[in-house]
């Protein structure tokens, strides 16, 4: 499930709403700790879009940076996904609103649901029609408004999440030595009854009775989801690196999902890496689904840990279960 695309990050941003919520200002609204919340997650603090506030703003804004920071016209963009799991709406995609809100009249787009996962599969997907030669700039956005989907009576759940976007700007690569090396991709669909918000779709359409019973809201089983995490993040950095020839030495950075340090820092003992070859932002962000991996990327180019020539892994397990992992050589 993988293999080389010829196709290269040439961009990156992302946008976080100004609003920080810190564990101390969850003690007040919910009986957990802040010493609870570091110990077991790594979070200090996220922020929280305001009311009204959607998926397609936070992802708007991230792509709007992204054209500023590459003094690139809204047309010249010929595709757009967006990976999230907190849609504006059912429909129209939220690919189309943020179309529409940067004024990129040729594009087409659609959204992709894979949960934490879904930056990556977007990602990769876009990267084919680039490899394919039939568009030369795609824009790829992880955006989502978790918040919207929280039960803050769920201590245990609602602690983790924040809300963000990111996005990147694929291009074709000009050589097979930069940009995408392999990806590898699976689905283990038994893992879906662990992570997962059963209203609001054709199964059980809104209603008083889904309302009530908080079927709108985050359900996780959460220890379920962490021991298939901490396994299947590893397994799939490991299988990468050692498919395409390379050690762990040669990574110059892991940008993995954030979702719990402790996951991460599991993941970073097997390959035997050290602190500084892992990206960690979690503890500013918390976990924002799609958001994560694109931020990532932005906060690891504002820091100077990713050069030009720097080999580079991206790695993700979400609902579904849904697993992710691309290799690629950094271009710029």
């Amino acid at each position: 499930m993988g293999g080389r695309i010829a196709a290269k990050i040439t961009g990156v941003a992302g946008y976080v709403p100004p609003r920080v919520v810190t564990n101390a200002d969850l003690e007040k609204i919910v009986e957990t700790s802040d010493e609870w919340i570091r110990t077991r997650t790594g979070i200090s603090e996220r922020h929280y879009a305001d009311k009204g506030t959607a998926a397609s703003h936070l992802a708007t804004e991230a792509a709007q940076r992204l054209l500023q920071q590459k003094d690139i016209a809204p047309e010249e963009i010929e595709l757009i996904i967006v990976a999230s799991v907190t849609p504006d709406m059912m429909f129209p995609a939220t690919a189309c609103l943020v179309q529409d809100r940067l004024g990129a009249k040729n594009a087409w787009g659609f959204d992709l649901s894979a949960a934490c996962a879904g930056f990556v599969y977007a990602f990769t997907v876009g990267a084919q029609f680039v490899a394919a030669g039939t568009h030369k700039k795609v824009l790829v956005i992880g955006s989502d408004v978790m918040t919207s989907i929280l039960n803050f009576q769920d201590r245990a759940t609602c602690v983790l999440f924040g809300d963000g976007a990111g996005a990147v700007l694929l291009e074709p690569a000009d050589s097979s030595s930069e940009g995408i090396l392999d990806f590898h991709h699976d689905v283990d669909g038994s893992g879906g009854q662990f992570l997962f918000m059963p209203g609001g779709g054709s199964l059980h359409p809104p209603s008083h009775e889904t309302v009530e019973k908080k079927m709108h809201y985050v359900h996780q089983n959460g220890q379920q989801v962490f021991k298939y995490a901490v396994r299947r993040m590893a397994d799939v950095a490991c299988l990468l690196i050692e498919r395409n020839g390379f050690s762990s030495k040669d990574i110059r950075l892991v940008v993995p999902h954030q979702a719990n340090l402790r996951i991460i820092r599991a993941m970073q003992e097997r390959l035997g890496l050290d602190d500084s070859k892992v990206l960690v932002n979690i503890d500013r962000y918390g976990n924002t689904t799609a958001g994560t991996i694109p931020l990532g990327l932005m906060d690891a180019l504002n820091e100077g840990r990713i050069r030009k020539g720097d080999l580079i892994l991206l790695i993700a397990v979400g609902a579904g279960y849904t697993t992710a992992g691309v290799l690629l050589r950094w271009a710029f």
